[in-house]
């Protein structure tokens, strides 16, 4: 069995921050390693954002040979978008009420997207399940962040089902997306402990800081799966 970060193999309510991520390269192996044009990121969010502005950190950084070339909201005033002003980076809210269909949603982002000549697209907690119309638009190109341990726990409340289940680990994802919701190829997971007494607020914070982590990586990682054909 692996071993935690703290070396005991388990985990404990003394460790809270403690987990396991896999691949086991930490984010600080995806700096450089990329010959020509910075790789341009295309993100997805319809929340806080925090994973959006962690996956520009990274770039800023140097920790990722990338760039974010524009941010696609869905909703007006969900906290990505204050963030993507705050740091300056392009954004453009796409509601998703004004759309006839998911369809309709998907063929704007593509043409969002391309405006950009986005390499890779990021969904970093957006909250409508995507169709073939997208997925096909960018194959292998259309990263997910997903929390909790795929492939345990898939749909909306991931988190929400983990402490329902009584499980003593959850987590979070990043994978390739497909049609079928939560079932693409994982390229990369991490694992944190689930104290006695978390609720959803406690165990969402603890894995959002390994979301954080392993966003950057998984975006390294795709782009490496492409190149490699």
């Amino acid at each position: 069995m692996p071993a935690f970060p703290d070396g005991s193999g388990n985990s404990s309510e003394e460790s809270p921050r403690v987990s396991i991520q896999w691949p086991s390269a930490p984010v600080e192996a995806t700096a450089g390693g990329r010959e020509g044009p910075r790789l341009r990121l295309g993100v997805m969010a319809s929340g806080d954002g925090s994973n959006f502005e962690a996956l520009v950190a990274a770039c800023r950084s140097g920790a990722l040979a990338a760039e974010v070339s524009l941010l696609v909201v869905n909703e007006p005033d969900c906290g990505a978008r204050g963030r993507a002003e705050r740091l300056a980076i392009p954004w453009r809210l796409l509601d998703h009420r004004s759309f006839a269909s998911r369809e309709a949603l998907d063929g704007a982002l593509i043409t969002a997207f391309r405006q950009v000549e986005a390499d890779l697209v990021v969904m970093a907690g957006w909250m409508r399940i995507v169709t073939p119309v997208l997925i096909d638009a960018f194959p292998g190109r259309l990263v997910n962040l997903h929390p909790s341990l795929l492939p345990s726990f898939r749909g909306r409340d991931g988190i929400g089902a983990a402490l329902a289940a009584g499980v003593t680990l959850a987590g979070c994802t990043a994978h390739l997306v497909v049609p079928e919701v939560d079932a693409g190829p994982i390229l990369v997971q991490a694992a944190v402990p689930v104290l006695s007494g978390d609720d959803r607020a406690s165990l969402h914070a603890r894995i959002r800081v390994q979301e954080h982590r392993i966003l950057p990586l998984a975006v390294k990682i795709a782009a490496q799966r492409l190149a490699q054909g």
